[in-house]
This record gives structure tokens, sequence and C-alpha cells, in this order.
């Protein structure tokens, strides 16, 4: 970690807030309890316990390995219905496998990311290949949950694949910190990812040292989630680490700043960072579904048992 880099991050645009920009204050620093998801692999609960109302437009965050399977090992998920909000799964190191009933999939290694668009509903499956299953090997990515507006939720649904490549890569003032931008814009940069929801999300790797203060649109939510390293969130320093997320304040500005010492095995702070503009509508989450109330719950899941939310493809059994 991470694939997508570059020699000299001197050579990129660089990115910087204005002189007076007002850096947002730490809320709440929040470390990720551990579970397991879909067939059994190991997963962070990146939001876990941090109020909606800091989340809003995003729902939930797995941090999905980092794990050195054996061969036999890899796991991913059974076929599984979704309604009514985005998945984004960025993978780091390793490869998965993704396919759907409306006919969208494909296969992504490090650095790519697939976004899918569950809308008025889907099934789908994510796997690792019968060749990592057969060689084992090192897993790590993450998967995230963007809400969609009441009037998106019954939209067709939508499948886009970002290969690593099409990431824009940017750089902060001093060139010491590399920025992978995803989705959204920042300082005039546009990321790859389509979005319902306006969002930004960027995977930001530090150098040991170095501090980043990116602009950050003043009507977005902030939130930051250290996959690996350590170092300090605000103008303040408030310490965070890995598997630990921050909420943000207030402002129009956002820094972070990577501890002089790293683990060995990671020698840069990498984090992911995330704002969005909040959609402030009832959420009603429950399992595989994202609603706006109790009754287009119970109606997603009627759909689902009555197969109205599509079928396995033939060649998938």
């Amino acid at each position: 970690m991470p694939a997508v880099t570059i020699e000299n991050p001197l050579t990129l645009p660089r990115v910087a807030a204005p002189a007076g920009a007002r850096t947002r204050p730490v809320l709440t620093v929040n470390t990720a309890p551990s579970g397991f998801e879909g067939e059994g692999f190991p997963v962070r609960r990146a939001f876990a316990g941090i109020a909606y109302r800091h989340l809003d437009p995003f729902i939930m965050m797995d941090q999905m390995g980092e794990v050195e399977y054996a061969p036999g090992e890899p796991k991913g998920t059974p076929w599984h219905p979704h309604r009514g909000f985005e998945t984004v799964t960025y993978l780091l190191d390793g490869t998965f496998v993704h396919r759907d009933s409306h006919g969208g999939g494909g296969v992504i290694n490090d650095g790519d990311t697939q976004w899918m668009t569950a809308g008025s509903g889907l099934l789908h499956i994510e796997a690792p290949p019968e060749s990592l299953v057969m060689s084992g090997g090192l897993f790590h990515g993450l998967q995230l949950w963007v809400n969609l507006p009441k009037s998106d939720k019954m939209m067709a649904p939508r499948y886009q694949d970002i290969g690593g490549g099409r990431v824009k890569l940017l750089t902060s003032a001093d060139g010491g910190a590399l920025l992978r931008l995803i989705a959204g814009d920042i300082d005039g940069h546009q990321g790859p990812g389509v979005t319902h929801t306006p969002i930004t999300m960027i995977h930001v790797t530090v150098s040991p040292g170095a501090e980043v203060t990116l602009p950050w649109r003043a009507d977005f939510n902030g939130l930051a989630y250290a996959l690996a390293g350590r170092g300090t969130a605000g103008a303040e320093g408030r310490p965070f680490h890995i598997g630990q997320a921050v909420v943000f304040g207030e402002g129009d500005a956002l820094t972070i700043r990577a501890d002089e010492s790293q683990e060995s095995r990671s020698p840069n702070f990498e984090v992911v960072l995330l704002g969005g503009l909040p959609i402030r509508e009832p959420m009603m989450h429950y399992g595989p579904f994202v609603m706006n109330t109790h009754a287009e719950l119970a109606q997603a899941f009627e759909d689902f048992q009555a197969g109205r939310l599509g079928t396995i493809p033939a060649d998938a059994l």
C-alpha cells in the first residue's frame, strides 16, 4: 500500500488552503470496533459510534483487512440485495470481483474503485477470484455506503469501474503529501467518480513529519479515517492512528499531520478524507436497505422476497 503512486510528487499540481481560511476543529476521535462481514472476512467498522448528523450523507464504512490470507482462506460475500444508496469499494491491496443482477461488474485490483448505485434495487456479489483463493495473499480495502436523497432512491441501478490510473493525483503545497482524488472536486481539480450526492473522497499519503492543509467546502461535513500509521488532526494537533475516525467541526480548511516516527510496516500516514453535502432527510437503515421510512424498508424486504430486485444470472449458479 498504496498501489497508485508517483516517484516525485513535486511534478503534480499543488493544492493548498487560501490564506485566512478557517481550519476546522476536531469534534471527536472514535476507535473503530472490529468484526466480520460476508463469508467471514475481517473488518473495522470505521464510523461505529458516530452520530448520523456528523456522517450525513455517509452511512457506514468498513476497512476490509488488512489481512494476509493463506491458500484457501480468501473470502467474499454471497449474493445479497441492496436498495436506496451507493456502495463504493476502494481496493488498496489484492483483487476483488464484483457482479450484479443489473449487468454491472468487473475486477478491481490495487488502487481501483467500484462504484455501484443500487437505486431501486439489485442483487450483487463480491468475491476474490479463484486464483487468489488458491494462492492466498494480501487483501486490504474500504467499502463506503453513500446515501441517496429521496428523489433518487428508486432510480435505475448504475455501475462505475474506476481504474486506479484514472484517479486524479495531486500534492500538498510542499510536496509532503500525495493526494488521490477519487470523487468530487478540490481546489478546481475533479475526481473521476460520478456522484448523485455531492461528496469528496480523497486517499492521502502523508510523509513522516509533513502537514497538509486543504481547502474544504464550508457546506460539507468533514471526516478522516486512518488506514495506517499515526498523526494528528486539526490545528490543535489531536492525535489519531490506524483504525480511528476523526469528525471535524465547521470551517473551510482541513489539516492533518503525520508523526515524525511511523510503523515499520507502513512508512507513511495513510488517511481517507471524506466530505459531503448533508441530505437532511429521515434515514432508515436496516440490513442491506437504506430508505426514508419504516414502510419503505418493509416494502424493500417484500420486493426482495418476491424476486423484484433481480435474479442471480444463470451462468453464476
